[in-house]
């Protein structure tokens, strides 16, 4: 097994930020799905994390995974550009007084388009919907470059750091 030492960041949101997602482009929507099947949550999360070495819901069996994703206080909302997917945010509001948004990314093909900019607004107005104490996620330096500096242009404030050994 490899192992490869990765920078965890770790960021928070204990107020909601002022911005609001300006109106979404021509052909852009955001839709919840409910209870997604696991082949369907696996090919998104595995076509949006394969570059970025994701792997905690790639190491899950079926069963596991249909037991996180099945969850009602478990979110899946998908980004769609002209019908097409082109990116997911899955939130976590199984604390009664955080959401957590687990995953957060765009199909390769959409980066670079500014829609990662507008669908992290649109998440974080989604998760404060939900008037919660707080709002959190954790990524890496594993991660698309612009991730963590988009998370702190959004709002969010770093609150640990933590070096890690992972597998690839």
């Amino acid at each position: 097994m490899d192992l490869v030492e990765a920078t965890v960041y770790y960021l928070e949101m204990l107020t909601p930020p002022p911005a609001s997602p300006p109106a979404a482009r021509e052909g852009v929507t955001v839709q919840h799905i409910h209870a997604p099947t696991v082949p369907y949550y696996r090919s998104l999360y595995n076509a949006v994390g394969k570059d970025y070495h994701w792997l905690s819901r790639r190491k899950m069996s079926d069963e596991a995974l249909a037991a996180i994703i099945d969850d009602p206080c478990m979110e899946m909302h998908v980004l769609h550009v002209n019908g097409k997917p082109a990116g997911f945010a899955e939130l976590d509001r199984r604390q009664p007084i955080e959401v957590e948004l687990v995953q957060f990314g765009l199909l390769p093909e959409f980066i670079g388009q500014g829609l990662g900019k507008w669908f992290l607004q649109w998440t974080i107005d989604k998760a404060w919907s939900y008037e919660p104490k707080r709002f959190w996620l954790h990524t890496c330096n594993l991660d698309h470059p612009a991730a963590l500096p988009n998370y702190l242009k959004a709002g969010f404030v770093l609150f640990k750091k933590e070096t890690i050994h992972r597998e690839l």
